[in-house]
């Protein structure tokens, strides 16, 4: 099953919760059908020379999911697998995830068919600036406002942004997030998904009632997301027992050092070769071995689908804290609820990345930028709110963390088109 029907599936599922909550059936019906599908899908293929002198091509995407709430806004990722049905699936999420957390957007999402590692800084850059002459007329302040997502950052931001003020001949700072702080970028935005994502950690500890310190975790990734979620985590008291990459997981049963690993991994570049340099320091097992840990808290914080109802049943770990993109099937979510396993979605765990572009957008549209003391105040706040909402709902419905939270979020896409006439 692609990412697209799986997100349909989840839908579906928490479409029945709905009907107490709304006179007309019939709306609410033509409101959840057209949720079910992206407003807009943009595709084409980019044509940009190598450094060799050659010319290569590239499949790109981009998807504007809904916008009864706000402007699109959502990831552009570079990665091999990107496809039509993934960056569908990946903009309805953010639809929902923006719902979640109450930031005034819609969902969007796009992607370029390429694996990064294969071109030189240069090829990449002209890369990045063809997408963004394909992008300028569906993308703007007010219309879609595009940030970084996997294999993407502040760099690739700034490439595009230039290359979209130079087709429209104007400053426009607040079309791209996730830039650099020089160009107005916000302060705590490359941290802001892990920070957030440590935030749900800390507030399920708070209603769990367990200990930082007596609690295991394992983490599969360590990019951006991954990294600072388990740095964050770390400094918190909770011991990180195992981190993954590609090319496979560190495990200390006693816990991590994760500076310590930082380092490593920036000197060595990957896991496989920390473990074979450093002896017996760490123990080397790949990343299925990781995902069946008998740890407390379970994080998946690289690509979707990693957990399935292949290795679903394997799962020891008590909680699963989502910070991938779908990283749980829905085949998957019915043996982990059987078993007890509470699954706290990627929808509320990872937005923190979404809110903290929301305040970037907000600050350049001021023309002000605000302090990283506040950033992360008035994340942790929007966060909290979220989390308590979507743990009411839990409660009173009696339904899992990922139906309470898309309930809370349909709930507000499906009254803002309501609002609009759009059903």
């Amino acid at each position: 099953m692609g990412a697209f029907a799986n997100v349909l599936k989840q839908i579906d599922e928490v479409a029945v919760f709905l009907e107490d909550d709304f006179e007309d059936k019939k709306a609410l019906k033509s409101a959840l059908k057209n949720l079910k599908k992206p407003q807009k899908v943009h595709k084409t293929t980019l044509k940009i020379k190598l450094d060799n002198g050659k010319t290569r091509t590239f499949k790109a995407f981009r998807s504007q999911h809904n916008n009864s709430r706000g402007p699109y806004k959502g990831g552009i990722r570079f990665h091999p697998n990107v496809s039509e049905d993934e960056v569908k699936a990946l903009s309805t999420w953010m639809s929902i995830k923006n719902a979640v957390v109450g930031v005034a957007y819609g969902g969007g999402k796009g992607g370029i068919v390429v694996d990064p590692k294969e071109l030189s800084e240069a090829e990449l850059e002209r890369l990045s600036r063809a997408y963004a002459r394909f992008l300028s007329k569906f993308v703007g302040p007010w219309i879609d406002i595009p940030a970084p997502d996997v294999n993407t950052g502040g760099r690739e931001m700034a490439w595009m942004l230039d290359e979209y003020e130079k087709v429209h001949k104007q400053s426009t700072p607040a079309t791209f997030t996730g830039k650099p702080i020089e160009l107005g970028g916000s302060l705590g935005r490359t941290e802001a998904t892990g920070r957030g994502g440590s935030y749900v950690l800390e507030f399920d500890s708070a209603l769990t009632g367990v200990t930082p310190v007596k609690t295991s975790v394992a983490v599969q990734g360590f990019g951006n997301v991954g990294y600072w979620f388990s740095k964050l985590a770390s400094d918190m008291g909770y011991r990180i027992v195992a981190v993954s990459d590609s090319s496979g997981a560190l495990y200390v049963k006693k816990g991590l050092n994760i500076d310590k690993v930082k380092e490593d991994k920036d000197k060595y570049g990957s896991f496989e070769k920390i473990a074979k340099v450093s002896k017996d320091k760490y123990k080397l097992i790949d990343n299925e071995d990781l995902l069946g840990l008998g740890v407390d808290i379970l994080v998946p914080a690289a690509l979707e689908n990693a957990i399935t109802k292949k290795n679903a049943g394997g799962i020891k770990a008590k909680t699963i804290i989502e910070m991938a993109n779908g990283p749980v099937t829905p085949e998957a979510d019915t043996i982990l609820e059987k078993n007890k396993i509470e699954v706290i979605p990627d929808v509320l765990s990872n937005a923190g990345g979404v809110t903290v572009s929301y305040f970037e957008w907000v600050q350049n549209l001021h023309g002000y930028s605000w302090k990283e003391d506040r950033v992360n105040s008035e994340l942790r706040e929007m966060m909290k709110k979220a989390f308590d909402s979507i743990f009411e709902i839990k409660k009173q419905k009696n339904v899992t963390w990922r139906k309470a939270a898309y309930i809370l979020a349909l709930k507000r896409l499906v009254t803002a088109m309501m609002l609009r006439g759009r059903c």
